[in-house]
């Protein structure tokens, strides 16, 4: 079996505030009951990952370590097949975070949604 070379890299991150308020300003949106994920097209060759998992929707820090980390290997392993996009992922308030099956559903929904509509352009 060949392992797939997925990983995140600083190039792979939104670092800047200027490059969140980019995303920010028109985004394309995508939503359910456990995330919001914004996204816009960068003109780079792969995607970008930004987090905004807020203390006001998971209180506990181990929480939204918790979740980021999920997040991060979620997109690591989807990244090839996201192409050249900028992402913002938001926690949603009353997030089921025991549910970790739940929330990897919920991910692979939002790649899989950011993939259909990045082909359509």
């Amino acid at each position: 079996m060949t392992a797939v070379k997925a990983r995140f890299p600083r190039s792979s991150r939104l670092l800047k505030p200027a490059e969140f308020s980019r995303v920010f300003e028109r985004p394309g949106k995508s939503v359910d009951n456990c995330f919001t994920v914004f996204y816009r097209s960068n003109d780079l060759e792969g995607p970008r990952l930004g987090l905004a998992i807020s203390k006001k929707n998971v209180r506990r820090a181990v929480d939204r370590n918790l979740i980021k980390r999920l997040i991060r290997e979620s997109f690591r392993i989807r990244q090839p097949q996201l192409g050249g996009l900028d992402i913002i992922v938001m926690a949603r308030r009353n997030l089921p975070i025991g549910d970790r099956s739940a929330l990897r559903d919920s991910l692979d929904k939002h790649w899989s949604n950011l993939v259909k509509r990045n082909k359509k352009r």
